[in-house]
């Protein structure tokens, strides 16, 4: 072996599936590309606000637009009653994590870390329950489009709105990974 004097040292790349968490959905959307720019359809509405095709049965309530300061993490977010879908244009590059709290999944402690953007057009639809956040690891601003089924309030007391520390999704889980 080539390495013997550090096998101690080395381990193997693991490319193997990742956990999932049950009700999470990543959805890739095609990105049309030519030399003036790039155009990709997010979703098309139904005439009662449905997301056909990927998730027929979201209504979306409203449409929002986030930016992500540089070294910023906006995690951990929880809604009781509200399902989130997000997009992440394929130009920009969030590291996503997910937590499932629900009592009554099978996949309940399950964490999920992935980047959205980053050159690939895709969905990520989050259901109730689930905990969810981003970081922008990058040195720039970076957007986010995404679709709820609620409508937002900033009264406290119609606010589905809840939060737990970033901490809670583990030790060094919003940094980029070494190796």
């Amino acid at each position: 072996m080539i390495f013997t004097d550090f096998q101690h040292k080395v381990s193997k790349q693991d490319y193997s599936k990742k956990p999932t968490i049950d009700g999470v959905k990543l959805v890739d959307l095609q990105c049309m590309i030519d030399e003036g720019g790039s155009f990709c359809e997010v979703a098309r509405l139904g005439g009662s606000h449905e997301v056909k095709d990927h998730f027929p049965s979201f209504y979306v309530k409203q449409i929002n637009w986030s930016l992500v300061e540089p070294g910023a993490i906006k995690a951990g977010h929880i809604h009781l009653n509200q399902d989130d879908i997000w997009f992440v244009p394929p130009t920009e590059k969030l590291l996503v994590g997910l937590m499932d709290v629900r009592e009554s999944s099978t996949s309940r402690g399950v964490k999920m870390r992935f980047v959205l953007g980053a050159g690939k057009a895709r969905l990520l639809y989050i259901p109730k329950g689930v905990a969810h956040g981003c970081a922008n690891l990058s040195v720039r601003p970076m957007h986010m489009v995404y679709f709820v089924n609620q409508y937002w309030s900033s009264d406290a007391t119609l606010s589905d709105e809840y939060r737990i520390d970033y901490k809670e999704f583990g030790d060094n889980f919003w940094e980029i990974q070494k190796g």
